[in-house]
């Protein structure tokens, strides 16, 4: 199997790792090959997990599989110059920086294949929500992801990196889609919803650091509040339903049922990573039909994000 990494940024190594590891314990020959455009020296470790590395693109080359891991603002560009060159896409969160592209431009031809990331959907506490699902019917739903931008990467100046670039595809808005693909994944596209953002903080970006939701759905309404200034780190849903209230806590993995009971997740972060490889390597080899976050959906999951569904 010949796998084409665009970019190996932490992402990107997160997920060469993961696939290397799955492939070596399933007996698959794997060779894998980065498509950088950056200097960066890689380290001597994820050197070794490579077959090779590309500065340009070489033009007759075939890939069974590509993952689209460079910078949000270069998926389309890579998009489409591997369009008729790859059996299966992995593209990264979020599908594109703005809702201005046609699909048709990029992929898919027949028979190519495509999952767009969606890896809150693979944590241990959400599998476990939606197990519960079928019996609530909430009345009100709350979502929230709170944390400060500064420290999500150590050692690295948060001023210089996408996130803090509105023209490289960051601010909070379109930076932490999860929440609105996880509740897409629970609920469907709301009826309507209205969507307010900005930069509010003392934090030094021209990117948004606040946008904040109210959407209505047929049987209930929900919050959505995402910010880059939170000190401390808030990552949940809560479900009013009639019997109580049900909250699942990503950041501390629980999930707290209506009568009180609380049910423990805790896992390592890479483990959603790994269900989701899981997941991508058995639908490229065998799947039929559309992923499960095709790029239609994550398409239109970046529309609701960026507020854009109402007329």
């Amino acid at each position: 199997m010949r796998a084409l990494f665009v970019g190996l940024g932490s992402i990107g190594t997160r997920h060469l790792r993961n696939l290397t590891a799955l492939c070596e314990q399933k007996g698959i020959e794997l060779e894998c090959y980065a498509w950088r455009s950056g200097k960066r020296e890689l380290a001597e470790d994820v050197k070794a997990l490579l077959k090779g590395e590309f500065c340009e693109l070489p033009e007759q080359e075939t890939w069974d599989m590509a993952f689209i891991t460079n910078p949000t603002h270069l998926h389309a560009q890579a998009l489409g110059w591997l369009k008729g060159k790859v059996h299966s896409f992995f593209i990264e969160k979020p599908i594109f920086d703005s809702t201005e592209y046609a699909l048709s431009d990029f992929v898919l031809k027949d028979g190519q294949k495509a999952y767009v990331a969606a890896p809150m959907r693979w944590c241990g506490t959400f599998l476990a929500l939606k197990k519960q699902m079928e019996q609530l019917h909430p009345y009100s739903v709350r979502v929230i992801c709170s944390s400060y931008l500064p420290d999500w990467r150590p050692n690295v100046d948060y001023r210089q990196v996408y996130s803090a670039h509105k023209d490289m595809g960051g601010g909070v808005t379109i930076d932490l889609i999860h929440e609105w693909d996880y509740m897409v994944d629970l609920f469907g596209e709301p009826l309507e919803c209205f969507n307010f953002k900005g930069t509010f903080s003392h934090l030094e970006i021209d990117s948004d650091d606040l946008s904040v939701y109210i959407a209505r759905y047929p049987t209930l309404l929900a919050e959505v509040h995402l910010d880059y200034f939170g000190r401390s780190y808030r990552r949940s849903i809560e479900l009013f339903c009639k019997d109580g209230t049900v909250t699942a806590d990503f950041g501390e993995g629980t999930l707290t049922l209506a009568d009180g009971t609380v049910q423990y997740y805790t896992e390592p972060v890479n483990r959603r990573y790994e269900r989701e490889m899981e997941y991508f390597l058995e639908y490229s080899m065998y799947g039929v039909g559309e992923s499960i976050n095709p790029p239609e959906q994550a398409l239109a999951v970046l529309k609701l994000t960026l507020g854009e569904t109402n007329p």
